[in-house]
C-alpha cells in the first residue's frame, strides 16, 4: 500500500505531461535530417522525463534519450498519441514497472505508420480544406481577415488536437493500439478519406472558376460555348482543370509548385488567344 502510494507521488504531474506535450508540439518540424526526420524533437521532449527520473544515474538518462533519438516520422498532431503512449511506457520503466526498454521503441516503429494515414485525412483533407474555404470567402476583394483567421483558426485547432491526442495516448496506455491498429483503424481511415475526397470534390467546384469565350455556329445563330456546356454538364472545365492537376500530381510525380506553373501558363495562354 505504501509503495503504491510513493509511486502515485512519483508519476508524472500534468504540468510535467504539458511540458512533454509542448516541446514536441512546437518543436516537431524544427529541427531535422534525412537520417532520423522528427526524431530530434522527441529527445528534446523527454529532456525534463530525464530530470525527473535519472538525475542521478546518467547511464539511464543515456540509454532513454538513445531511444527516443530513433528516426521518427508522422503527422504532427495525430502523432501525439504516439508521444502520450510512450510517456506512459517510460513512466512505468522509471518507476520499476514490468515494462521493457524495448517496448517504447517498437510502439513508436508500429504506430508512426498508421497514425500518419489517419492524421492525413483528417488535418490535410477536410480540417486544412475547410479552414482555408472560409479564409478564400473571407479575403475576398483583398481583405485581411481572410488569412489572420487562417492562421489563428489552424493554430487553434491543430493545437487542441494535439493536446487531446497526447493525453488521450498517456491515458490509455498500450490499450490505445487497439484503436489504432487493426481492422477498426482500416475502416476508420477509409472513411475519413472518402470524406475528404468529398470536401474537396464540393471545394473544387464552388471556389474554381473557369469560362471559355468561344462562340460556336449551331445552324443560323451564334452561341457562346460556356452556355452550351453548362446546359449539357455544369462546371465541366473546372473539373477538367482538376483532374489535370491530379494527374499531374499522381501519375507524373510532378510537384505543387509546378503543378500550380504549368496551371497558370495554360491560363494565361488561353487569357491571350481569347480562349479564357
Amino acid at each position: 500500500m505504501a509503495d503504491n502510494k510513493v509511486n502515485q507521488e512519483k508519476k508524472l504531474s500534468k504540468k510535467e505531461l504539458n511540458t512533454i506535450w509542448s516541446r514536441w508540439a512546437f518543436t516537431h518540424l524544427s529541427s531535422m535530417s534525412y537520417e532520423k526526420l522528427q526524431a530530434h524533437a522527441w529527445a528534446y521532449s523527454y529532456i525534463p522525463f530525464v530530470k525527473k527520473y535519472y538525475k542521478n544515474d546518467p547511464e539511464k538518462a543515456k540509454e532513454l534519450l538513445v531511444r527516443q533519438s530513433m528516426f521518427y516520422n508522422t503527422e504532427p498532431q495525430t502523432g501525439q498519441l504516439v508521444n502520450g503512449i510512450v510517456a506512459s511506457l517510460e513512466e512505468q520503466i522509471a518507476l520499476g514497472g514490468d515494462v521493457s526498454p524495448e517496448m517504447p521503441v517498437n510502439i513508436k516503429t508500429t504506430l508512426m505508420g498508421p497514425l500518419a494515414g489517419i492524421g492525413d485525412s483528417i488535418i490535410q483533407g477536410i480540417i486544412v480544406p475547410i479552414l482555408l474555404s472560409i479564409a478564400m470567402g473571407l479575403a475576398v476583394g483583398g481583405n485581411a481577415l481572410g488569412p489572420i483567421f487562417y492562421i489563428i483558426a489552424y493554430g487553434v485547432v491543430g493545437t487542441l488536437i494535439s493536446y487531446f491526442c497526447f493525453h488521450s495516448g498517456y491515458r490509455l496506455g498500450v490499450n490505445a493500439i487497439d484503436y489504432i491498429v487493426g481492422e477498426d483503424a482500416k475502416r476508420i481511415t477509409d472513411a475519413f478519406n472518402i470524406l475528404g475526397v468529398m470536401v474537396i470534390g464540393g471545394l473544387a467546384s464552388s471556389n474554381i472558376v473557369l469560362n471559355t469565350k468561344l462562340t460556336i455556329p449551331m445552324g443560323e445563330e451564334v452561341k457562346v460555348l460556356q452556355e452550351v456546356l453548362d446546359s449539357i454538364f455544369p462546371g465541366i472545365l473546372p473539373l477538367a482543370m482538376v483532374i489535370l492537376a491530379w494527374y499531374l500530381i499522381s501519375k507524373k510525380q510532378l510537384s505543387a509548385t509546378k503543378v500550380i506553373l504549368i496551371l497558370t501558363v495554360i491560363a494565361t495562354i488561353g487569357v491571350a488567344i481569347g480562349i479564357f
